[in-house]
């Protein structure tokens, strides 16, 4: 229980160093996983369906990063580091994304 607490004053700590509360950050996080697969379904259906699906495929890829947008947005002196690791999470999570979305269309 210690541990725990201890872990989410660092968390809080980092938070008020670079301006940015980490309940937001994970709300936005969490809270864009279901719109997410909204807009990935609506956008495989509407490419079966041979309609366009550029609109939802935005959507989607917006919901992706909206997290790293709000720390973008928000984020004071955020270190170079750390937008290192977030682009490769986002180019490696978009290129599973897009695989997936392949694999789906398949089916």
């Amino acid at each position: 229980m210690d541990s725990l607490l201890a872990v989410q004053e660092w968390v809080m700590a980092l938070g008020a160093r670079y301006g940015v509360n980490p309940w937001i950050f994970g709300a936005i996080y969490v809270g864009a996983i279901p719109f997410f697969l909204l807009f990935t379904g609506v956008a495989v259906k509407r490419l079966r369906a041979r309609e366009g699906a550029v609109m939802p495929i935005i959507a989607a890829g917006l919901c992706f990063i909206s997290a790293y947008l709000y720390l973008a947005i928000v984020g004071k002196g955020i270190p170079v580091w750390v937008w290192g690791m977030l682009g490769a999470i986002i180019i490696y999570g978009g290129f599973n994304a897009v695989k997936s979305f392949r694999a789906r269309l398949k089916d």
